[in-house]
């Protein structure tokens, strides 16, 4: 393996890894569960997140090995916590998982809106890179277990590359959305 750049030897503070997921996103994904989250959304189903000073360290580096050592993953999903309040590590992961031909994913409690208002350009970045992005905070009130890759009415799953091409929000549509059966 070659010598690390500074953007692989950044960390990341991890509350978990899922290395084979088929629930948090489209096909076979690893997904990377990042520490830190202030919105504390009631029944939020991942409050061990929430602290910034827990979890454990790891390198982009480390993170990507993990992650190219699996040859059957379509994509990979950032999920956590609040991964757009771990920006700048993430963009330099996003990188390495886009030159892996490997799909995007993440989740976020700030709606898109939001984050582009934000005027940040490791944020924009990172924007550019996904192909999907979950937006919008989990409202207990409106929780509904049949939604796809959601779990509330509010989220919306964003397909980024068709907004990005069209200008405006377009939202993820499968195929498959169609014959899923809650049983």
């Amino acid at each position: 393996m070659g010598k690390k750049t500074k953007a692989e030897d950044m960390n990341i503070r991890v509350c978990g890894i899922e290395p084979e997921s088929i629930v948090d996103g489209p096909g076979f994904r690893y997904v990377l569960f990042v520490q830190g989250c202030s919105h504390h959304c009631l029944g939020c189903h991942n409050p061990e997140s929430w602290a910034v000073d827990a979890g454990e360290e790891m390198t982009v580096s480390d993170i990507f090995e993990e992650i190219k050592s699996n040859p059957n993953l379509r994509g990979v999903t950032f999920s956590g916590g609040e991964p757009f309040e771990q920006v700048e590590p993430l963009v330099s992961l996003a990188k390495l998982i886009k030159d892996a031909g490997l799909t995007l994913m993440s989740y976020s409690g700030y709606t898109l809106e939001e984050l582009r208002d934000r005027k940040d350009s490791a944020t924009d970045e990172l924007l550019d890179m996904l192909d999907m992005l979950v937006d919008g905070r989990y409202i207990e009130a409106e929780r509904n277990l049949t939604l796809v890759y959601r779990g509330s009415e509010n989220q919306r799953v964003i397909d980024m590359k068709k907004t990005r091409e069209d200008g405006k929000v377009v939202l993820y549509h499968s195929d498959f959305d169609d014959d899923v059966v809650i049983i």
